[in-house]
């Protein structure tokens, strides 16, 4: 079971040996991927994740939260502000402020 959690990471980082996915951009895909990383960190499952929960009630630090946020640009492929965790402070805010803003991005093109 882990390994399929694993690859899948691997995979979405480009790590996996095989292609590559899109980048992130809903919602959903969002809160998967930091459902899943927050997960992984606190070696926990995914299901007992509350994505409406604050980030520091799960004893993440603001340098955790710049690491995650590097990750997280490299799965949507876009740069964020490394304060986008501090100002979205639970996977449910900076979902759906990120998706947000990828969704304007893509209609300005």
């Amino acid at each position: 079971m882990k390994a399929g959690i694993f690859s899948s990471v691997a995979k979405r980082f480009g790590m996996g040996g095989g292609p590559t996915q899109a980048p992130l951009r809903t919602e959903a895909e969002i809160k998967q991927w930091m459902t899943d990383r927050l997960a992984a960190q606190l070696k926990v499952p995914a299901a007992s994740i509350d994505t409406s929960r604050q980030f520091d009630a799960y004893g993440l630090d603001s340098r955790t939260a710049v690491t995650v946020s590097g990750e997280l640009e490299k799965v949507v492929e876009r740069r964020l502000s490394p304060a986008l965790l501090i100002e979205h402070p639970t996977i449910d805010g900076v979902a759906r402020e990120l998706s947000r803003e990828l969704s304007n991005e893509a209609t300005d093109d």
